[in-house]
């Protein structure tokens, strides 16, 4: 499947990121904790949606009928956090996109990809180094973006100027 050319990357000074290499290396490490546990979200809780393929294909894009043209099936703009429970900057930025999926919620939905067990949906996007983030406004192309900052103060700061300037500012 061709790659999509209308994502575009959002540089971030000081961005962590781990690629495909360190897999190799950390995917079989004991001392590896899971990020976090996304539980079932209700209306009233907010908080982050684990996404397989086939909601993707229902709930996001259906590439496989559409894989030339974009068409977004949600009905509020979302962010999509692709992510490994091996790395560490993932396993940083889970709880923060958490804390933000429930302040923003009824705003944007907040997906997470776990792209060792979807690795098709992680080759779609071209997913190279993780943890990546997909934000789909309602109109327009969505802007992909990598890496987290230095602190933690830091990488919300970015998610919520990325989220108020990508996905709510129409």
């Amino acid at each position: 499947m061709k790659k999509l050319l209308f994502i575009l990357t959002i540089a971030v000074i000081s961005l962590q990121s781990c690629n495909a290499s360190q897999a190799k290396n950390n995917g079989n490490e004991n001392s590896a904790e899971p990020a976090e546990t996304v539980s079932a979200k209700t209306e009233n809780e907010g908080g982050s949606v684990k996404l397989t393929k086939e909601k993707f294909l229902k709930e996001v894009w259906d590439y496989e009928n559409n894989p030339q043209e974009w068409i977004f099936k949600g009905d509020k703009p979302a962010l999509i956090d692709f992510y490994a429970d091996w790395c560490g900057p993932c396993r940083k930025a889970s709880p923060i996109l958490e804390e933000l999926s429930k302040e923003y919620d009824g705003k944007i939905v907040v997906y997470k990809i776990d792209t060792q067990v979807e690795r098709e949906l992680a080759g779609v996007f071209g997913i190279q180094g993780i943890p990546a983030f997909l934000y789909i406004p309602m109109e327009g192309k969505p802007t992909m973006a990598s890496g987290i900052a230095r602190t933690d103060a830091e990488t919300k700061q970015m998610f919520k100027q990325n989220i108020d300037n990508l996905l709510l500012s129409n």
